[in-house]
């Protein structure tokens, strides 16, 4: 009974994105403007080549903030039943933070936190 039912949804699923698909295809305006491919800068024709490679330091400030939402991740189910776990629970919790800290305290050492 269970399998016929995930089937069903599947099958359901399916469809329905290939039917909007489908439609999308079908109603969608077929024109093309040349200006459709130019790069947008403001309405400014571009100078020179467009596609450049820069320096973003975002990349670092996600890595730490996925780091800590991981954390957070991992925490919010243990404080939902700390009150019943046991000291091995509240060991293993306290390792998982202290590691934790140590890699922010790491972090912050190297200067990763500072926007260079």
């Amino acid at each position: 009974m269970f399998f016929t039912f995930i089937v069903v949804v599947i099958l359901t699923a399916v469809v329905l994105v290939t039917a909007a698909i489908c439609i999308a295809k079908l109603l969608a305006p077929r024109s093309f403007n040349p200006q459709k491919g130019e790069p947008y800068e403001c309405g400014i024709p571009t100078r020179g080549q467009s596609w450049i490679q820069f320096k973003a330091g975002y990349y670092l400030f996600a890595i730490l903030f996925l780091m800590f939402d991981i954390e957070t991740v991992f925490l919010f189910p243990w404080a939902a039943v700390a009150q019943k776990a046991g000291l091995v629970a509240v060991a293993s919790v306290t390792v998982f933070l202290v590691i934790l800290v140590l890699g922010l305290a790491y972090a912050w050492r190297k200067g990763a936190l500072e926007w260079k």
